[in-house]
């Protein structure tokens, strides 16, 4: 049995879509950030980031998202979440998604979370006031560059599909003009049709 500790509206929802495209018999755990719940001793001692998502499988934790969805695609390759007889094939999804962990979504928490990087609060708004720029060049450069159809890799739905979705999601709030990336916005379209895109986001949100 898996247990993924999650907070609604971040990463973890793409471990979490994972694991219910793959089949998996997992338990969620629910963290308040707000309540600061990621600081708990408790969970210290499962995550000392103090971050989600966590994952507790019966060899140890895991933590980071490329990590997690890989272990899952590797677990259950019935589900064929990735090319993981092909090296080559995987470290593509593997560069992809690592792109969005080191990148894009680090862009992204410059909106709210400035203080992991500075204390001075006119650095902070400065940063704040990046993000638009920061973030829509991750996303243009994905439009043009990364995208290869109608899911991430071609036509193959992979690990990097949740991932890439759910960082989509946060794309307006971050002041990116979404007409700027058609294909970025598709798919997302596609993925929200997908049975466990829905089962996830309404376990989480319930």
């Amino acid at each position: 049995m898996l247990t993924l500790y999650y907070a609604p509206h971040t990463c973890s929802l793409a471990s979490h879509i994972a694991l219910k495209e793959a089949g998996a018999a997992y338990e969620l755990k629910r963290l308040d950030i707000d309540k600061k719940e990621h600081h708990r001793q408790d969970y210290l001692a499962i995550n000392a980031k103090a971050r989600v998502p966590a994952m507790v499988t019966p060899r140890g934790v895991l933590t980071e998202t490329p990590a997690m969805l890989a272990f899952i695609a590797q677990t259950y390759p019935a589900a064929k979440l990735a090319p993981i007889d092909d090296p080559f094939a995987f470290g593509e999804v593997q560069a992809f998604n690592s792109y969005l962990c080191s990148t894009v979504h680090v862009a992204h928490a410059h909106r709210m979370r400035g203080h992991r990087w500075v204390d001075d609060p006119v650095a902070i708004i400065a940063m704040q006031k990046k993000v638009p720029q920061s973030v829509g060049a991750a996303f243009d450069l994905i439009e043009h560059g990364f995208l290869r159809g109608p899911w991430v890799m071609g036509d193959a739905y992979t690990i990097a599909d949740p991932y890439l979705f759910t960082l989509a999601q946060w794309i307006e709030a971050d002041g990116v003009d979404p007409k700027r990336i058609p294909r970025v916005l598709d798919h997302r379209r596609r993925m929200l049709e997908r049975p466990a895109v829905k089962k996830a986001i309404a376990q989480e949100l319930a």
